[in-house]
């Protein structure tokens, strides 16, 4: 009898120790999401005329970034942070907030907007007029990406590169 009850209360605790570890060693914890530029469609770089939120005018950044769930479960990605640099050169805050659905190893596309003041950042306005004689600019955006995987909860991941390339100038 005493085996028994033994046994009995035993075996949550086992169940709960080997659920844990089964978990753990099958990779069951979120993975961050992968991004990348989208190859079909060329991320751009608009000049923007002076205006009261830019009195020395600006420019518009759009990048389009694949992201990619290497989950096999759906998530959310709820917001990216970042900072935009072009040509090396730190140019802007990004912020995003997204709720946008991943399907289970999915993936999607999404623009990404931008907007850069001149007014306080003079080197950018010097780096940006370069680039349209050239008709590109390289650029980078680093960041922190954070998802909402239902019962797992919320997680941050980052700071990472999130993509990267060079921005065709109109």
């Amino acid at each position: 009898m005493i085996k028994f009850l033994i046994r009995r209360s035993a075996l949550p605790l086992f169940l709960v120790l080997l659920l844990a570890g089964g978990c753990a060693s099958l990779g069951l914890g979120v993975l961050a999401p992968r991004f990348s530029m989208a190859g079909d469609q060329p991320s751009q770089l608009r000049l923007l005329g002076p205006s009261l939120d830019r009195p020395l005018g600006g420019a518009s950044v759009r990048i389009y970034a694949r992201i990619e769930n290497p989950n096999p479960m759906g998530i959310t990605l709820s917001a990216l942070t970042g900072r935009l640099s072009l040509e090396g050169v730190e140019a802007a805050d990004a912020n995003f907030p997204l709720g946008m659905p991943l399907a289970a190893n999915g993936s999607a596309v999404v623009p990404l907007d931008i907007s850069v003041s001149f007014s306080s950042l003079p080197r950018v306005a010097e780096l940006v007029g370069q680039a349209v004689l050239r008709g590109s600019v390289s650029y980078s955006l680093d960041g922190v990406a954070t998802v909402d995987a239902g019962l797992l909860g919320p997680t941050s991941f980052g700071p990472m590169k999130l993509v990267s390339g060079a921005l065709s100038t109109r």
